[in-house]
């Protein structure tokens, strides 16, 4: 039986080298998905060491300085840069006077918790309908291919807006979000999974499984699993950015996390009124939020290149051709 994953490559003078280790060698070689793991890295630090910094800063996400505003100018901050000062580490929030360097660390907890708990569900739920939809007869089959494609096409923001609208205001929105997103967006990872599905039961490895008595789920679980593994981390590592943005959409609409919660999408939706007394405050939520989900796509097309090392970096794919293209020229010349 040969699993993609784990075929053994001999190198010279070396021992064959295991699955895993192939894969961390070719990600480790891609230094662009190192470095957007390394900002991830960073940012979940931040985020988990957020208390920690807002003590060692001496400040806290909801206090308000209303000295540090002018009032007589509609609450724009004191002083160059919103009010960045040795108490104010990137300034403070206009109107209310709120530190922006604590309250950008506490909007990351929100963001990544939002999209890790969205992501976990939609892989559980996809996964788990996808292949009883592969695997089921062919009434399963059809009514689960229905209702995965009537989920694709459900609004999720129509949607969100109505269970806010029934949940209590006291319920968690970050953890109401994360059930809005996991259970309205998870039919792209269930038609992935149902299509490797299908392909994969052609394979030998799972005929001479099901030959030797294995049932239907022992087969899913000993031989299919392992070999979703790839198409499932991979459309995850998509998810994940994906989850965030729409984590900061929805608070931006005013259908997410609610005041005094701080979350990006909120400070986002707040700032439209200050982008022109206050261009920080804009930039701030609105950089973190670039650079997360940049990393993010980097990152995951590293790992799908990682895993799958036939098929070209689609990130790369502009880049080689202008190469090749430049280096054609020259020869020419």
């Amino acid at each position: 039986m040969t699993h993609p994953l784990t075929t053994q490559e001999p190198e010279t003078g070396t021992a064959p080298v295991s699955g895993a280790r192939q894969v961390w060698r070719r990600l480790r070689a891609r230094k662009s998905a190192l470095a957007a793991g390394a900002v991830l890295g960073l940012l979940v630090l931040l985020a988990l060491a957020a208390p920690l910094l807002a003590a060692l800063e001496g400040q806290d996400p909801n206090t308000y300085h209303d000295a540090l505003v002018d009032s007589a100018r509609g609450g724009v901050p004191f002083g160059d840069l919103g009010g960045i000062s040795a108490e104010h580490w990137l300034g403070v929030e206009p109107g209310t006077g709120r530190d922006m360097f604590v309250r950008l660390l506490y909007g990351a907890r929100v963001s990544l918790l939002v999209a890790l708990g969205a992501t976990l569900v939609q892989i559980l739920i996809g996964v788990g309908l996808g292949l009883a939809a592969a695997l089921g007869n062919r009434f399963v089959e059809s009514t689960l291919s229905h209702v995965t494609d009537v989920m694709v096409a459900m609004p999720l923001l129509v949607f969100a807006i109505a269970l806010m609208a029934v949940v209590p205001a006291d319920f968690p929105r970050p953890v109401l979000l994360v059930i809005a997103i996991g259970l309205l967006q998870w039919g792209g990872m269930a038609r992935l999974v149902r299509a490797q599905t299908l392909s994969l039961k052609k394979l030998d490895f799972v005929s001479a499984a099901r030959l030797t008595g294995g049932s239907t789920w022992r087969v899913a679980r000993r031989e299919l699993l392992p070999s979703l593994a790839a198409p499932v981390i991979t459309y995850a590592a998509v998810l994940l950015p994906t989850n965030i943005v729409l984590e900061s959409s929805m608070s931006f609409l005013g259908v997410g996390v609610k005041a005094p919660t701080p979350s990006w999408g909120h400070m986002l939706s707040s700032a439209t009124t200050w982008f022109r007394a206050d261009p920080l405050y804009v930039l701030l939520p609105a950089l973190m939020l670039f650079i997360t989900t940049l990393a993010f796509t980097v990152l995951g097309d590293g790992v799908r290149a990682a895993l799958d090392p036939r098929e070209a970096s689609r990130l790369g794919v502009g880049t080689k051709r202008r190469t090749a293209r430049t280096s054609s020229a020259r020869g020419a010349a």
